[in-house]
């Protein structure tokens, strides 16, 4: 029986990201550059950055891999083989390419760098597998549409050395493998270019043509209904089944989440992978806290998406499109040094201020490894100069703040309230 404890797979929006995924048990991330990638509003990598990322991830042993996945028109091709001729040089471990041409630029321009097929490519049959299979891929993505049942099937019909990866946790989007037209068609902005505005997020209504002006309501109120707007995917609860199938690769949707994001995922995938493998039946007592942790995240609330079956009415969310976001990312530590204040020992912390919080609150330390709640109390906060700040009001101030317990260098504040519950289902 094929056993294989998948990697977790993290996206990465900059290098501070990337640097945290790995922090926080990352196996290996999937980052996008300036050109070519399908999140044109992303940060993404310029080509120094794209260098530095790819010397820092092979220093620790790990893997990146960049998406090569736009769907490429005429005036695009040269610029690809330049692009390409460049990541041959770096090396990265994959390209994450949807496009035949690109593909086949990708073998001639970078042959020393494995090719995967990026699930825009509608990877949903065996034969299709087998079919990139033979034209040089390692590995495909499979489309977001297949149930586990379907997985399991490709993985015993195609070469034991062909990977398959699969998203685990994540935005869905609400068309077929994210080939969706209603950004291009409202706005002009092509969602296969990286240009997506998130229409299906948008609140809509029906009109009957000779009423022109005269809206109905999907639903029996004055809201309007939000009838594209899926649900998050998460799958931390059926790891099992995930293994199961013959997956190689879980990844996370998310290339314009924030380090806390990154950070708090990373953790909680991480922690339930390894405790899956070593204790089953540990994995399953902790099931409630590793969805009590990911519910701190931004989300939309969570489904499993078509894993088992196709989604129901259950899997959208129909009264709003905004995310349920109660805990706020405070920075990341840069560097930290062990000292007192008033006899008290306690943890100097150097930061770039992402959200306000104020001297006297009590906030959360997020550490790799276990999923403790580390609760710390705010001693005392100053600019560089060393002036005193009751508070930290201004966005990307760089400020030292004092906290009452021991912390690293790439450790994360935040903070929220007491409690957030999870809201899951099929």
């Amino acid at each position: 029986m094929r056993v294989k404890k998948p990697e977790l797979l993290m996206p990465a929006g900059s290098l501070e990201v990337l640097k945290t995924a790995f922090r926080f048990g990352a196996d290996a991330v999937y980052v996008g550059g300036d050109m070519f990638s399908l999140r044109a509003k992303a940060h993404n990598f310029s080509n120094e950055e794209l260098s530095e990322a790819v010397e820092y991830t092979h220093a620790l042993g790990k893997k990146i891999y960049v998406t090569v996945n736009i769907t490429a028109h005429n005036t695009d091709i040269e610029g690809v083989k330049e692009y390409l001729k460049f990541l041959g040089e770096i090396a990265p471990d994959g390209f994450i390419i949807s496009d035949p041409g690109v593909f086949g630029l990708a073998k001639e321009y970078a042959p020393n760098v494995e090719r995967h097929i990026s699930t825009q490519a509608n990877n949903v049959n065996y034969l299709t597998f087998k079919f990139w299979y033979d034209q040089g891929a390692t590995r495909v993505v499979s489309a977001r549409e297949l149930s586990l049942k379907e997985i399991k099937e490709i993985r015993q019909n195609i070469p034991e050395n062909l990977e398959i990866e699969s998203f685990i946790h994540g935005a869905m989007c609400i068309s077929y493998s994210g080939r969706c037209l209603l950004s291009n068609y409202f706005t002009g902005r092509d969602a296969n270019l990286g240009e997506c505005t998130h229409p299906c997020r948008w609140k809509y209504y029906i009109s009957e043509e000779t009423r022109r002006g005269e809206y109905f309501p999907i639903e029996e109120n004055d809201r309007g209904t939000y009838i594209f707007n899926s649900k998050d995917l998460c799958m931390i609860d059926h790891i099992p089944e995930m293994v199961d199938a013959g997956i190689d690769s879980l990844k996370i949707e998310g290339r314009m989440k924030t380090a806390l994001y990154v950070a708090t995922i990373a953790r909680a995938y991480r922690n339930a992978i390894d405790t899956y493998f070593e204790d089953p039946a540990k994995y399953q007592e902790n099931i409630p806290l590793y969805k009590e942790e990911i519910a701190k995240c931004t989300n939309r609330m969570f489904t499993t998406g078509f894993y088992f079956g196709k989604p129901s009415n259950e899997s959208m969310v129909y009264g709003e499109s905004t995310y349920v976001k109660d805990f706020i990312y405070l920075g990341t530590l840069l560097e930290t040094k062990n000292t007192e204040i008033d006899g008290q020992e306690c943890t100097k912390c150097t930061l770039i201020q992402k959200n306000k919080f104020c001297t006297g609150e009590t906030i959360e330390l997020l550490s790799p490894g276990g999923l403790d709640i580390n609760k710390c109390k705010v001693l005392r906060i100053t600019d560089e100069d060393g002036n005193e700040m009751m508070s930290c009001p201004h966005a990307s101030q760089k400020i030292i703040v004092y906290i009452n317990k021991k912390a690293e260098c790439g450790d994360l504040l935040r903070k929220g309230p007491e409690e957030k519950s999870f809201t899951g289902g099929r």
